[in-house]
């Protein structure tokens, strides 16, 4: 990013960096430096402007997002781009538990791994996680896509509704009402689309495996009752 406006938070308050990045008149490429893992920093932002956090976040970075286009150079605590909208959001190192939580689009890219509920009640946003991600992840996931490059923990896709999850590891164990499914040649271009829009070339798309929902649990049946 060439041009960047800077906000150093060694200057300025949280609230008066996040006061500048929300104002009607934010256009352009942004920098927040010493962010020294400070919580809900670049929340709520509502510009098509690129964002970069210099170093680590702390909880809900990037959340809310709408239009914007959000890196941070380091990891991230709980809840990083939880509720997005639409825009991106990428973390160059970990994300803690929670990461793209209820989130109802855009992209989320995470390059190292995932905490637990990754994913979590995500409602149209697409996540694409390089390394692994932990337990009960896309728990309640009513749409979008989780792709998981490593390894997924225990009750993958737990009360899943109708969110796709791929994965290219090993799985834990599944959660209730989740199962592997038929990979389709549509499910496979939707997958290379998402890779080739998260950057991730060195996994090819026919390497993973597609996780849904059973749909055992849209209606009440007493054969499946102590899943509920």
């Amino acid at each position: 990013m060439s041009n960047m406006q800077e906000i150093d938070l060694a200057r300025c308050t949280l609230r008066e960096a996040n006061s500048q990045l929300q104002g009607e008149d934010a256009t352009g490429a942004w920098v927040i430096r010493n962010p020294q893992g400070r919580h809900a920093l670049a929340v709520g932002l509502n510009a098509p402007i690129d964002v970069m956090i210099d170093g680590q976040a702390g909880y809900y970075a990037g959340g809310m997002n709408k239009h914007a286009n959000i890196t941070i150079e380091g990891n991230a605590g709980p809840g990083v781009a939880e509720n997005m909208m639409s825009g991106s959001t990428r973390v160059r190192g970990n994300a803690s538990m929670a990461a793209g939580a209820t989130g109802h689009g855009g992209l989320l890219v995470i390059d190292g791994d995932a905490g637990a509920r990754c994913g979590i009640s995500m409602k149209g946003i697409e996540i694409v996680v390089r390394g692994s991600v932990g337990h009960m992840s896309a728990f309640m996931a009513q749409s979008g896509t989780l792709v998981v490059c490593g390894d997924a923990g225990e009750a993958l896709g737990d009360s899943l509704y109708e969110a796709k999850i791929f994965v290219r590891g090993e799985v834990r164990s599944l959660g209730a009402d989740c199962e592997e499914k038929d990979m389709t040649a549509d499910d496979l271009a939707c997958l290379q689309s998402l890779l080739d829009r998260a950057g991730v070339t060195e996994y090819p798309a026919d390497s993973f495996r597609l996780y849904g929902s059973a749909r055992r649990l849209y209606h009440f049946h007493v054969d499946n009752a102590a899943a509920y």
